[in-house]
């Protein structure tokens, strides 16, 4: 569901405050049949809920509001932001900065241990569990035994 090429695109300008059709196609430039289908597709998959309103002599139309499993979806963006201005930098610098509300410290995404500690990438392990595919961990295991 993520990976189409505009749904993060979508997300990101939901997260900026846009939840209107018109807002979303005039920001990122996009087809409104690909906004349609995309829009209907994080609806479908429960990323966004679509509300009635109706603005004073006009037809009735659509808002598209994150839920919340919507806005869980935030570190992902920001982890992906944050790559990008580590290996893929613009001339003019990061187009965004993160920082805690009230102190203005800088903040940025991370593994967290249920202490509140930040564990490095590299000293977390991933582990399968039985609703990992079985075809995908044999492959797995087959490349590391070779």
């Amino acid at each position: 569901m993520l990976g189409e090429r505009w749904t993060i695109l979508i997300l990101r300008d939901a997260f900026d405050g846009l939840t209107r059709f018109q807002d979303f196609r005039q920001s990122l430039g996009i087809a409104s049949d690909i906004l349609t289908s995309r829009l209907a597709a994080l609806v479908e998959y429960g990323v966004m809920e679509r509300v009635d309103y109706q603005e004073p002599g006009s037809r009735r139309r659509h808002e598209y509001r994150l839920t919340d499993a919507g806005r869980e979806l935030l570190p992902l963006l920001a982890a992906l932001q944050e790559w990008g201005d580590r290996h893929l930098p613009r001339a003019e610098g990061p187009s965004v900065m993160r920082y805690e509300r009230g102190t203005h410290a800088p903040v940025r995404v991370a593994f967290v241990d249920q202490r509140g500690r930040e564990i490095p990438s590299d000293h977390v392990d991933f582990v399968p569990t039985a609703a990992y595919p079985e075809a995908r961990l044999q492959l797995l295991q087959d490349r590391r035994s070779a």
